[in-house]
């Protein structure tokens, strides 16, 4: 069923979100400083292409400076892109078929809003029973 999903949230919505979150990673790694960000949009682009089955958890060494980064990523960037997967999540589930690939995207909005000091970890992982965002 994971197999299912993965596909049918490529096709409609996954391509475009990994898309969108590396060509911010590339503009914000051309900018020395913003290069954490730039990382951060890397890993959401990888995580948003296949999500179904993958779990985002917190990094067990992350610390003061990664609540820090997360708080300047909601006010540049977090909160629009939470809403571009909240738009989307709700033109998904204008259909039958859309529901679950819309609630990904609600899901995905979570992490979208703050992305540094966490990993993606398969749900086979132990660390995934946290739960913290799960696909």
């Amino acid at each position: 069923m994971r197999t299912l999903l993965n596909l049918l949230w490529f096709v409609f919505s996954g391509l475009w979100l990994a898309i969108g979150y590396a060509v911010a990673g590339v503009v914000l790694c051309l900018l020395i400083i913003t290069i954490p960000f730039g990382v951060a949009c890397f890993r959401l682009s990888a995580f948003v292409v296949w999500p179904f089955g993958r779990a985002v958890v917190p990094k067990p060494d992350a610390g003061a400076p990664s609540v820090v980064a997360n708080i300047i990523w909601f006010l540049l960037a977090g909160v629009w892109m939470a809403l571009a997967h909240v738009v989307l999540g709700l033109v998904l589930c204008l259909t039958i078929i859309g529901i679950p690939l819309g609630l990904g995207n609600f899901k995905l909005a979570a992490v979208a809003i703050a992305p540094l000091g966490k990993e993606v970890v398969p749900i086979s992982d132990p660390r995934a029973q946290l739960r913290v965002i799960a696909i």
